[in-house]
């Protein structure tokens, strides 16, 4: 059976079916995002109605993004027995009814308790849609149809922000988190009407000491660790900013209403032409150049954010996102393509730092801001970012050390994985399942083997 499933073919582009996965897809990457970034435009109207303080508030979103990232690794291997489409059905059901209850929550307690187990439920998508797509979509079409779920990701995670800014300016952040959920039921069933069965799917035994071997693996391996490092301390910065903006936008001098901070997530889009960006950057810098750049821009963009002036706060939130899309499309996609083997769980390790450093950057933004105002969620942002620069820095030092010895493997590196080779100068590297990547990028033509998209950041 399996052999003869395998031998139908791909869905390819200019078939109905291929349209059919876009469409799923793109409905559920809307639903995804919308649902778990639902509470970051609500947190002022949080903090006033229920009378805690932002930290606590700001559990609402720290919550659910860090069991996104406990759960990510653990459903990955449940899609490989279960079937990704399966996988992705129960997840976003789940996750729907949860947010369905939440306009009912009677308190904080319970709102963060639906939250938490909102965001492990929603782990399951990005997990196995990417999969999906890599098994029935014919090799070409690959990257298109990721990047139609990126871009549901993106546009849902941007749509739910204004969405429950507006709602809840009208009828308060109860009838707002109701919208979403609303919304994201439409979604849901769109993707399950519209998914086409799956055709190449076999099920592999759930095996813990398998998945633990490749785990170990990709964490032994120190360019997996820098870039894993690099997605968390990127995610830090952009995860404190955007969940305390609200406050500082609220509060004097600004005063903005709940529905114009919602308003303010349209600068997402930045991120996604930041993303294409940086494949033409990383053709002129180079990977550690472009995560320079990426690394300063950022801070010119928190420093910015920093002035009494509306204008200038736009502008700064403006230049940060554009610098973290950047820095992470670079981290992301190198993560992609080193991982020759256990590539499912080197994505899934990256998500999980990625949504580790946003739940610690809410967190410690919230705190920051408690104890001295925005001043320390921009100096927790740069600090974040020092971080960045450093771990570049180190690559940089041992790539130069590479050059002069003709060796690309790198003094203090322990042996190669079975997860990582060296790839060939040129060849793209495609987008991963998160908030969106952009275009693939590819490295600059003529580069040398220690300059390999394998050894991006060394």
């Amino acid at each position: 059976m399996p052999a003869q499933v395998s031998a139908l073919p791909k869905h390819a582009p200019g078939e109905p079916g291929y349209r059919r996965v876009l469409l799923a897809l793109f409905a559920a990457g809307v639903a995804t995002f919308t649902l778990l970034f639902a509470t970051q435009a609500l947190l002022p109207a949080l903090s006033a109605d229920l009378g805690v303080s932002p930290g606590a508030a700001s559990w609402t979103v720290s919550a659910t993004t860090a069991a996104l990232a406990l759960a990510v690794l653990p459903l990955s291997a449940v899609s490989e027995r279960f079937g990704r489409q399966r996988t992705m059905t129960w997840a976003l059901a789940a996750a729907v009814l949860l947010g369905l209850a939440m306009p009912f929550a009677p308190d904080l307690g319970s709102l963060i308790a639906l939250r938490t187990a909102q965001g492990a439920a929603i782990a399951g998508i990005p997990a196995s849609a990417i999969a999906f797509i890599g098994e029935e979509v014919r090799g070409r079409a690959v990257i298109g149809a990721v990047g139609l779920f990126v871009a549901g990701n993106s546009v849902g995670g941007m749509a739910g922000r204004i969405l429950t800014g507006w709602t809840a300016e009208a009828w308060g952040w109860r009838a707002a988190l109701g919208t979403v959920a609303v919304l994201s039921l439409l979604c849901a069933v769109a993707f399950r009407v519209l998914l086409p069965r799956a055709r190449h799917f076999t099920a592999a035994p759930l095996a813990p000491r398998a998945v633990a071997r490749t785990v170990r693996g990709h964490l032994a391996d120190g360019l997996m660790r820098r870039l894993y490092a690099i997605g968390l301390l990127f995610m830090a910065v952009f995860g404190s900013v955007y969940t305390m903006i609200g406050y500082r936008l609220a509060g004097e001098p600004f005063g903005l209403s709940a529905g114009l901070i919602g308003s303010v997530f349209v600068i997402y889009l930045v991120g996604t032409g930041s993303s294409a960006a940086a494949g033409r950057l990383v053709a002129r810098l180079g990977r550690r150049g472009t995560l320079y750049a990426a690394a300063g821009t950022t801070a010119a963009g928190l420093l910015l954010t920093l002035s009494d002036s509306l204008a200038a706060v736009l502008a700064g939130l403006v230049l940060l996102t554009a610098g973290f899309f950047a820095g992470h499309a670079v981290a992301s996609a190198s993560v992609s393509h080193a991982a020759t083997t256990g590539k499912a769980q080197a994505t899934a390790l990256y998500q999980v730092a990625y949504y580790v450093g946003n739940s610690a950057g809410a967190t410690a933004g919230a705190v920051a801001f408690h104890a001295v105002g925005w001043h320390g969620v921009v100096a927790l942002g740069l600090t974040a970012l020092t971080g960045v620069t450093g771990i570049t820095f180190h690559a940089t030092r041992l790539a130069a050390a590479a050059a002069r010895t003709g060796d690309p493997a790198q003094p203090g590196d322990p042996p190669r994985a079975p997860g990582r080779a060296p790839a060939a100068a040129g060849r793209p590297v495609p987008p991963v399942p998160h908030e969106p990547t952009g275009q693939p990028l590819r490295t600059g033509a003529g580069r040398g083997a220690g300059e390999t998209a394998a050894e991006t950041i060394r």
